[in-house]
């Protein structure tokens, strides 16, 4: 299969203090990777790397066998972890807006998405409950017909269910030929959409795993985790 994200040798120093060391790895189409690690491990500077954010780092980034540039951002359907929606715009708007934007954008998917998802094509985002602006905001990043998407703590804030309704509308709706890249802090909800978990500490990767292999031996991705960062409680 071919590879959506290929990175060799990436470091990032911020003055002296380096976040990123020397670090290699490869994803797969049709991935869905968790991207793990406590905070100030280096995971948003990656993510900023990985969509066009950050530009004056060392070693190769590719997208899709691109190298990171203008022509990328096209590629990556990017859902930060604070909101990017006006606080006046209903979601007809939004759709409208993301249609205008973005060629690759599904603009009857979304459209149909918001009705499935229950959610007020009038009502403006700033009186939606939490639950509501994460569906929206994430609809409209899956709506892309993306060779990547980045979602950055996708689930912040959100109740069990509302949860699980984000993580269906996720494995339900990327591009098969494409890849997820899912950073968050509530593995025990996600790890079961995870094929991959990329774990990262210190500026290096210290896991870099098939879900199947830590399976194989009777243990869970959470419990991976707490083993490798035990130190940061």
């Amino acid at each position: 299969m071919a590879n959506i994200i290929n990175v060799q040798g990436l470091s990032k120093s911020y003055g002296k203090k380096v976040v990123l060391d020397n670090v290699s790895f490869e994803i797969e189409e049709g991935s869905i990777v968790g991207l793990l690690g406590p905070n100030g491990c280096g995971k948003t500077t990656l993510i900023k790397i990985l969509t066009g954010l950050i530009k004056d780092h060392t070693g190769t980034v590719k997208i899709a066998n691109e190298e990171i540039g203008a022509y990328t951002k096209s590629l990556v359907a990017f859902l930060p972890d604070t909101s990017y929606l006006p606080d006046w715009m209903k979601p007809g708007d939004a759709i409208e807006y993301f249609a205008d934007f973005y060629e690759d954008f599904n603009k009857d998917k979304a459209i149909r998405m918001v009705t499935d998802f229950g959610l007020d094509p009038r009502q403006k985002f700033k009186t939606m409950s939490k639950g509501q602006q994460e569906k929206l905001s994430l609809i409209l990043v899956m709506c892309r017909q993306a060779k990547l998407y980045v979602l950055d703590e996708p689930l912040g804030g959100l109740d069990p269910a509302a949860r699980s309704a984000i993580l269906e509308l996720i494995m339900n709706n990327y591009a098969k030929n494409a890849a997820v890249l899912l950073s968050t802090h509530l593995i025990n909800d996600v790890e079961k959409i995870f094929n991959r978990v990329l774990m990262i500490s210190g500026g290096k990767v210290v896991v870099n795993s098939h879900v199947d292999e830590i399976k194989e031996k009777d243990k869970t991705v959470e419990d991976v985790f707490k083993e490798v960062f035990s130190y940061a409680w």
